[in-house]
């Protein structure tokens, strides 16, 4: 291989660090070696698309799902090959790929492991691999402070998460595919490209990242009661026999709000707003996995 990249949140850590990371890339066969360190995920696309300029062949992220999903966002389409090594806190793109939090383990699949095109979601422009939100999600998201997360790991988002239970619903409406499916009050809207979302909490039970659809669910719980019911529904049973929760399928969803809240992709945060467009790009990225 002639050229391997690598894009680090040098804030974030697994095993040995970056420098165990370097060692084990280099006892590779390979020709250069593209190294770009960012101080946070904001700054990670630029320096992926410099990897891609520059004609990386593998290109590693190390980092947590915001990184991952930087890199992801400048990348698709693009044909690139994309290495996950998951030293963030969550990992859910990781998790649901079956890449374990195991520095050389990470770095073999990268190099051995099979090459599978992954769907993107896209959200008012922007690519994500795991899921977008708007509402109770968004809300958890943004407001999950980074001291709690190194402190509790993925306990700072059940933490967070209860604190946000009950929180006022939004009248809501929801076309898919050019069809109206939902109008009311809503507490959350998701839009899934795998199964298991943040906090680990399993969304979309029959959810494939290569199928070529987007997951569609809407929350209609309304109390801190009846958000428990449908998160013990979620842990214990399938997702869609709650009587608070709506799923389906689609290619391109609209979301109209009757005020602005702030959505998410990926954990991620982004601005408030009152309209969300999505839509999937099949085989968006190609991913290395087990």
């Amino acid at each position: 291989m002639r050229k391997v990249a690598v894009i680090a949140h040098r804030k974030k850590t697994l095993g040995g660090g970056l420098d165990e990371l370097r060692r084990r890339i280099t006892d590779r066969d390979i020709g250069e070696l593209l190294w770009y360190e960012v101080p946070k995920s904001k700054k990670a696309p630029k320096q992926a698309r410099k990897a891609l300029e520059a004609g990386a062949e593998l290109i590693f992220v190390w980092g947590g799902d915001g990184t991952v999903q930087r890199c992801v966002d400048a990348l698709a389409g693009t044909g690139a090959v994309l290495a996950v090594v998951p030293a963030g806190t969550a990992n859910l793109l990781a998790r649901n790929l079956d890449i374990p939090e195991d520095l050389e383990e990470a770095v073999r699949i990268g190099f051995e492991g099979h090459r599978k095109p992954l769907d993107l979601g896209r959200i008012n422009g922007e690519h994500f691999a795991i899921m977008a939100g708007v509402g109770f999600d968004a809300d958890m998201a943004a407001d999950v402070d980074g001291g709690l997360k190194r402190r509790l790991g993925r306990l700072a988002y059940v933490w967070t998460g209860l604190r946000h239970a009950g929180d006022t619903t939004t009248p809501t409406r929801i076309t898919i595919d050019g069809v109206k499916w939902f109008s009311g009050e809503a507490g959350c809207v998701l839009l899934g490209n795998v199964g298991t979302i943040t906090g680990g909490i399993e969304a979309f039970d029959d959810a494939r990242p290569d199928d070529g659809w987007l997951e569609v669910g809407v929350a209609t719980a309304r109390s801190r009661l009846e958000w428990g019911r449908l998160l013990g529904q979620m842990a214990t049973g399938r997702s869609d026999e709650s009587p608070f929760v709506r799923i389906t399928r689609a290619r391109k969803v609209t979301i109209r709000l009757a005020v602005p809240r702030t959505y998410e992709l990926d954990g991620g945060a982004r601005d408030r707003a009152t309209k969300l467009k999505a839509d999937i790009l099949p085989g968006g990225i190609t991913v290395c996995v087990p």
